[in-house]
């Protein structure tokens, strides 16, 4: 498996449907693809052009009627001379097509071959091929908008400005050390510290950033938590309005997470329904009690369903009992089955909970409940100019390269040698040159393009 072969996937879904585009990269491209193309010449044709033809198989028989478009490198995706073929949706002739393009020279792709391709000759950067894979998962409006800006290198050209200004300083207190004997500062040390301290400050909030934009980027995790026949299994049906989980009147019913994901306004949430908590002697239940705890430790929202009809000290009992999984996470008290009841809810709760009172069988108040969910997610308005990591590998980069930056710091301030600011500097850019590729390993490189999906 080489960079100089040329290439082919599929890189529509898999299926049947009313197309499918097969792509085709490489120096060979267009002389693999004349082999069994029946049309204008590709030789003289234009560059981003399509074109009405047929394909014929190894043996000349008619496979399809097909639109052909020619992409000449470098201005192509990949910065190689690329075709794409749009045949009929058969899964069959898809097969043969392929089958057809391998018979005239070209090699099946790898996941995420065409992406690393357009890594490699220089056409977009690490962060924004992560990216490229972003924008293809996205459930949401906000996913969608944020993973566009990536890829559109606004992550890139804030580090690209900020290696920029690093390099510049590293270099004049490497410089220094040249002239160690004589006692030279090229590098204006009040200069440095406030350099070093916006950099330190700008890493950090961007690390920071990368809670909301996993949220974004995966889900908002909401636990439905409560004693058993509180009505969680119910609440969730009626949420994401299937029937996802089984309802019940017999306690513990639900003895494992059961999860399901829903977009409201922009916002995805993953919504997990748990095991009724509560004293078990089963086995099955009570492993499933102990999971239900750790996605309650996991969640970002939970949602504590409780029956409106329940005694007040069985409410009070449960709330002992989760109180303190509770710190640190935004509460929603849902009064369940108020339908039951002859007036208002009786029930006292902790003043500091938010309390909402419905009956999961009342869409109005299913619609109520819905908009304070999206209310306590509280993401961030997103636009062309935000910035928000999405990424595990960029956060874990981040995180190093504040710690060294920090370093500089604390040496600038107790006034050590240039060599060990050099060295934190040094290591300072390694970082952030490790999101964007500047400096990566081949490893890396694998495992990123490895999730790709076959044709991207």
């Amino acid at each position: 498996m080489t960079s100089s072969d040329t290439i082919v996937a599929i890189s529509t879904p898999h299926g049947s449907g009313g197309i499918a585009v097969a792509r085709v990269s490489g120096g060979n491209a267009i002389s693999c693809v004349a082999k069994c193309w029946r049309g204008a010449p590709l030789t003289s044709m234009a560059s981003h052009s399509a074109h009405l033809g047929t394909v014929v198989n190894s043996r000349g028989e008619l496979l399809d009627e097909v639109v052909l478009t020619l992409f000449r490198g470098p201005r192509s995706f990949t910065g190689e001379d690329v075709v794409e073929i749009s045949c009929h949706g058969s899964l069959w002739i898809q097969q043969q097509l392929i089958n057809t393009l391998v018979d005239c020279g070209c090699r099946a792709a790898a996941a995420g071959e065409f992406t690393r391709r357009a890594f490699t000759n220089g056409r977009i950067d690490l962060s924004q091929a992560e990216a490229i894979a972003d924008v293809i998962a996205a459930q949401s409006a906000t996913a969608h908008r944020v993973a566009m800006n990536q890829m559109r290198g606004a992550f890139a050209k804030h580090l690209a400005s900020l290696r920029e200004k690093l390099l510049e300083f590293t270099s004049l207190v490497e410089l220094e050390l040249d002239f160690s004997e004589e006692d030279v500062e090229f590098a204006d040390r009040s200069r440095l510290i406030a350099l070093a301290a916006d950099i330190h400050s700008y890493i950090t909030s961007l690390a920071d950033s990368y809670r909301e934009g996993n949220a974004i980027r995966n889900g908002i995790p909401v636990a439905i938590i409560g004693a058993t026949n509180a009505g969680k299994s119910t609440l969730l049906n009626a949420i994401v309005g299937d029937d996802r989980a089984i309802v019940s009147d017999i306690h513990g019913t639900t003895r494992d997470v059961i999860e399901d994901s829903l977009v409201l306004n922009g916002v995805q949430l993953r919504l997990i329904d748990t095991a009724g908590i509560r004293r078990s002697n089963d086995a099955i239940e009570t492993l499933g009690i102990e999971r239900s705890f750790q996605k309650l430790r996991e969640a970002s929202i939970v949602v504590w369903v409780i029956d409106a009809t329940a005694a007040q000290a069985d409410v009070d009992r449960f709330y002992t009992t989760v109180a303190t999984a509770f710190e640190g996470k935004k509460v929603l008290a849902v009064l369940n089955k108020c339908d039951l009841l002859q007036g208002e809810p009786q029930l006292k709760l902790a003043q500091e909970l938010d309390t909402i009172a419905i009956s999961a069988h009342n869409s109005p108040d299913i619609d109520r409940l819905k908009q304070r969910l999206t209310a306590l997610a509280d993401l961030p308005e997103v636009d062309d100019n935000t910035l928000i990591v999405i990424n595990a590998r960029h956060y874990e980069a981040l995180t190093r390269a504040a710690d060294a930056i920090a370093r500089v710091n604390q040496a600038l301030a107790d006034g050590l040698p240039g060599d060990l600011l050099s060295q934190d500097l040094r290591e300072c850019l390694h970082y952030l040159g490790e999101i964007t590729g500047e400096i990566t390993s081949a490893d890396v490189l694998q495992s990123i393009f490895s999730r790709f999906c076959i044709g991207k």
